[in-house]
């Protein structure tokens, strides 16, 4: 029984050697993925602008579960309080992200002054 595992899991750990072996890799790769012939600075700019993007769309998310939280409340006040409490958490996180996006504009440019 255990040789019957043992190579189960040899296969299973082999299988995407054999895979891999399967990828042309002739063409230019960053076309695939979208960033081209792009220079390092613009790839990373691209990267923070998606990252911080989809941490805004978090932020509006929670506050809408805020919002919502709130109005099925029904009087509540645990609930009320914790609708609240979700809502600023947001709203400064959402600041924060704002604040972030502002200093990677900044950097950005200072750092592109001064190499050019």
């Amino acid at each position: 029984m255990k040789k019957v595992i043992s190579l189960i899991m040899l296969a299973v750990l082999l299988l995407p050697v054999v895979a891999v072996a399967q990828i042309n890799t002739s063409g230019n790769l960053g076309t695939t993925f979208g960033l081209g012939t792009a220079n390092l600075q613009s790839t990373v700019i691209r990267i923070i602008q998606w990252v911080l993007g989809l941490l805004g769309l978090i932020a509006v998310v929670m506050i809408l579960i805020g919002g919502f939280q709130w109005m099925t409340a029904g009087g509540n006040e645990e609930k009320v309080a914790s609708a609240k409490k979700i809502i600023s958490a947001a709203v400064i996180g959402l600041i924060i992200i704002l604040l972030a996006w502002a200093i990677v504009i900044f950097v950005v440019q200072t750092t592109t002054n001064v190499t050019n």
